[in-house]
């Protein structure tokens, strides 16, 4: 139902044509192993897997790939650019969402048969995200409860270890409220296209998503969350930014010798 809708939608109101910016790693030497997109929440951009993860990936063997978030746009033109890219690539591929950009990936899989899927610190939709906040940075989350777009505090983000916090912080792009908003009022994906194997990673001590919130995500896909204690939410980012990454795609591989 939700993928017809989708789909009449973009029939009868397209969404615009953009330039999208997409940064790749590949491996050295090519194999016959599906490519890796991932997809970021929002306020970052492809630059925050392009950090660390794209690099370790390809030596692992996958051609990686992240795609960042059209400047203006919509949660519906954000899923739409990650299918477009996705649909892009040379084999069909695992996507892996982070934060907003997991709510993105579940979204996409409705209408992307991916190989597989990965879901990190995945922002669930609803209140349990806005309360999370709350209590974690009250000041920084209230305007969210009156129209205006959340400030995230560096404690939220990143872990006090991380030298580069502030110069990430810096990185960050300022997201239109009304993306807040949706991301807040968005309904649950449907069941995903060809029902792929999905994983659920995450950290307990994440100030951003609960981990009442990993658990929920992981039973829908039929399983537990891979859990990471002492990370921050941007697993990808943390000072222990390799393990994380060493495990997903050390399940990938278990995934596609078994398939």
């Amino acid at each position: 139902m939700s993928s017809q809708v989708l789909r009449f939608e973009d029939w009868t109101a397209p969404v615009p044509a953009v330039e999208r910016e997409v940064v790749e790693a590949l491996p050295q030497s090519p194999q016959e192993l599906p490519p890796v997109l991932f997809v970021p929440g929002i306020g970052h951009g492809a630059w925050a897997f392009a950090e660390h993860w794209l690099a370790h990936t390809a030596s692992r063997g996958f051609a990686a790939y992240a795609v960042s978030h059209r400047a203006e746009g919509s949660l519906r033109a954000y899923v739409h650019d990650v299918v477009q890219v996705a649909a892009s690539l040379p084999r069909q591929a695992v996507l892996v969402g982070h934060g907003a950009g997991a709510l993105l990936v579940s979204h996409a899989l409705t209408r992307y048969p991916a190989r597989a899927a990965v879901l990190a610190a995945p922002v669930p939709p609803g209140w349990s995200a806005l309360g999370a906040a709350l209590r974690a940075n009250p000041f920084g989350t209230l305007p969210a409860l009156f129209g205006a777009a959340p400030r995230l505090s560096r404690r939220q983000l990143f872990g006090a270890d991380l030298a580069e916090a502030e110069a990430y912080r810096g990185r960050l792009v300022r997201t239109p409220a009304r993306i807040y908003r949706q991301v807040l009022f968005a309904k649950p994906a449907a069941a995903p296209v060809g029902a792929p194997p999905t994983l659920v990673v995450g950290s307990p001590d994440d100030r951003v998503v609960p981990r009442s919130a990993l658990d929920r995500a992981a039973a829908r896909y039929g399983g537990a969350p891979l859990l990471f204690p002492g990370m921050s939410h941007d697993l990808m980012l943390d000072t222990k930014w390799q393990e994380p990454i060493d495990a997903i795609l050390d399940w990938l591989d278990k995934e596609l010798a078994t398939t």
